[in-house]
């Protein structure tokens, strides 16, 4: 399984949205139960929020690859969960 970090900011609405549906996808399929998300809130932790290329936030990288920045639907945080477990 690869490492799955989340980039996020604890006022972004899109963010707490992107939380929200890592939640509903996990309770869903059981199977992405087992993804554990490293959330990095980016005001909190600047040094490692800047040594990652992204400009909008919420941002998911799996392994060391981008997969997905800025505003999410379900289906696409259900999707970055699956990339975890190839």
């Amino acid at each position: 399984m690869k490492s799955v970090k989340l980039f996020y900011l604890r006022n972004c609405p899109f963010c707490k949205q992107a939380l929200q549906y890592v939640a509903d996808a996990k309770a869903a399929h059981p199977e992405l139960a087992a993804v554990e998300i490293e959330t990095v809130e980016e005001s909190e932790d600047p040094e490692t929020a800047e040594s990652f290329d992204y400009y909008y936030v919420p941002t998911f990288y799996v392994g060391e690859v981008k997969v997905h920045e800025g505003g999410i639907r379900p289906e696409e945080v259900e999707a970055v969960l699956r990339k975890a477990l190839k």
